[in-house]
């Protein structure tokens, strides 16, 4: 049953052209959806559908079992209410009653035949409740089996809401049966052109943020990942796709057989002999805006219908908003000591500021070290004993929205990193990492070390940082907060947690006492704890 009074355990089932998708999730009165159990099946619906206008009875029965089965296990998690929907595929077949009429013998449950435009609205309610889009433009795309569907909003407010047939499935059949030769493949995204120049004014949406959902961006972003050996990344999710990568993408696995894609890193095999399409249709939609990249969203219509029902709207967020929310909240869960947290960020971004630029980081790195300071001791949640490693799992294995999955990784290693020995190539989870994630890992790490050195006694001693890069050493004097005493213990701690910093600046670090004593980082070996 739901973990508070003030949630509902709600189910909605997505009847999709190529699958059925459930999800049995908890959803607070406030939009946060804690997913309990999911379940997903593809009896290809919309299979023939274009050349005949009707459900194949094998497909509709293949679907009617695996509602039945979904809404077995939805009424067994203790769901209240269990909603079924059904897409494109339904709607667009003249059997369409047969099918209804199936599904509630079968499953004992009614479902509901929503329109194109109601899919947008769905698919922009889940982004709305996951993504950032209160500011600028932002074009929310879901490529389905049977059709595309597309909601268009400024600063957070819709302004068209549009459906085409134009699904990977029907797409598919239409047009690469054969197999996706380059004069097919052609003839497939000319269609998918002239469709989306009559309904939408490049003028008014070019380089707007486009976000991706449903099955072909979640594939893609697998591979995407996979092409740059991301494979520490658990979770698809914000992942973003330069337009070149997509079409790069896209060349290679239209130039490869159905047989040969099924092996493709990243890519579910289920999916093989459909992808080409939906990523040609996600590549015409960039086209057309001419946005230089998209967004990966894990979530959608599913995610949107659960909002629906529990009659939650989400609030319109500005840039920043849902990471800072999301990473606080996953800290609470673990249960994190937020004194001592708030103050190793304090610090340690107070430390970037004064270095950071030196050693070779960027700006942007700054929201990166702030959150893994933020998260660096959230493995006190398993136990004390290596707790910055039962850190990195726990980072990885979240759900933190506004954070890209390479991102996430580099969060988790840099918590990985705050105490023990420095990162070595021959840890998996820092070797397999791009030389430059690496590099940022080190740099962040280090200046992460010192900061909760200076909170070592975790009481908020020190008050602020003095901080001078001289020519032979970078000198950290640290101030302690008024009635707080001398910072000795704090002195000690920065001091043997220093000798990673030294090394990535090239000069000694030197923590200074407030009666001139110098702790130099010569005296203290690397791989110290």
């Amino acid at each position: 049953m739901p973990a508070s009074p003030n949630t509902r355990r709600i189910a909605a089932i997505d009847v999709g052209s190529n699958s059925v998708r459930q999800i049995v999730a908890d959803v607070t009165a406030d939009g946060v959806i804690t997913v309990v159990d999911e379940m997903k099946e593809a009896p290809r619906l919309g299979a023939d559908l274009d050349g005949t206008g009707l459900l194949g009875t094998p497909a509709m029965q293949r679907a009617a079992e695996a509602i039945g089965r979904m809404a077995t296990l939805a009424r067994q998690l203790g769901a209240t209410r269990v909603e079924a929907v059904a897409t494109s595929a339904v709607r667009d077949a003249s059997n369409a009653d047969d099918f209804v009429a199936r599904v509630r013998q079968e499953a004992g449950l009614p479902i509901r035949i929503i329109g194109g435009e109601d899919e947008a609205r769905l698919s922009y309610l889940s982004a709305l409740a996951h993504f950032d889009l209160g500011a600028g433009r932002t074009v929310v795309m879901d490529i389905g089996g049977g059709s595309l569907e597309l909601a268009l909003a400024a600063d957070g407010v819709l302004d068209d809401l549009i459906s085409l047939p134009f699904g990977a499935l029907r797409l598919t059949e239409r047009h690469l049966r054969d197999g996706a030769t380059p004069k097919a493949l052609k003839r497939l995204r000319r269609e998918v052109r002239r469709g989306l120049r009559d309904v939408i004014a490049r003028r008014d949406w070019r380089g707007a943020q486009v976000i991706g959902s449903g099955g072909t961006f979640t594939n893609l972003a697998s591979m995407h990942l996979a092409r740059h050996g991301m494979l520490a990344a658990r979770n698809v999710h914000e992942t973003s796709v330069p337009r070149v990568d997509v079409e790069h993408i896209l060349d290679s696995l239209a130039a490869m057989t159905t047989a040969e894609r099924r092996d493709v890193p990243g890519l579910n095999p289920e999916r093989a002999d459909i992808i080409v399409a939906g990523l040609a249709v996600a590549a015409e939609v960039l086209a057309r805006l001419e946005s230089r990249d998209m967004t990966v969203s894990r979530y959608g219509i599913r995610e949107g219908l659960l909002l629906e029902l529990a009659r939650v709207t989400p609030t319109v967020a500005d840039p920043g908003a849902a990471r800072e929310r999301s990473v606080r909240e996953f800290a609470e869960r673990c249960h994190y000591e937020e004194g001592h947290a708030t103050q190793v960020r304090r610090l340690a971004l107070r430390l970037f500021d004064a270095i950071g630029a030196r050693i070779g980081c960027h700006p942007e790195e700054r929201a990166t070290l702030a959150d893994a300071a933020l998260l660096h001791d959230v493995g006190y949640h398993i136990n004390y004993d290596r707790h910055h490693k039962h850190s990195y799992h726990l980072i990885v294995h979240a759900e933190l929205l506004g954070i890209s999955p390479s991102e996430q990784v580099l969060i988790a290693n840099i918590a990985r990193y705050h105490r023990g020995a420095a990162p070595k190539r021959r840890q998996r989870n820092f070797g397999e990492l791009d030389r430059s994630l690496r590099n940022q890992v080190v740099r962040l790490s280090a200046i992460l070390r010192v900061a909760d050195g200076l909170d070592r006694g975790h009481v908020g001693t020190v008050d602020d940082l003095r901080v001078r890069w001289l020519q032979r050493a970078i000198r950290i004097t640290p101030t302690a907060a008024t009635g707080a005493g001398a910072p000795r213990l704090e002195l000690w701690g920065a001091h043997r947690k220093s000798q990673l910093l030294a090394k990535v600046a090239g000069v000694p670090v030197e923590i200074v006492g407030t009666d001139g004593t110098v702790f130099s980082s010569n005296d203290v070996a690397l791989d110290d704890e």
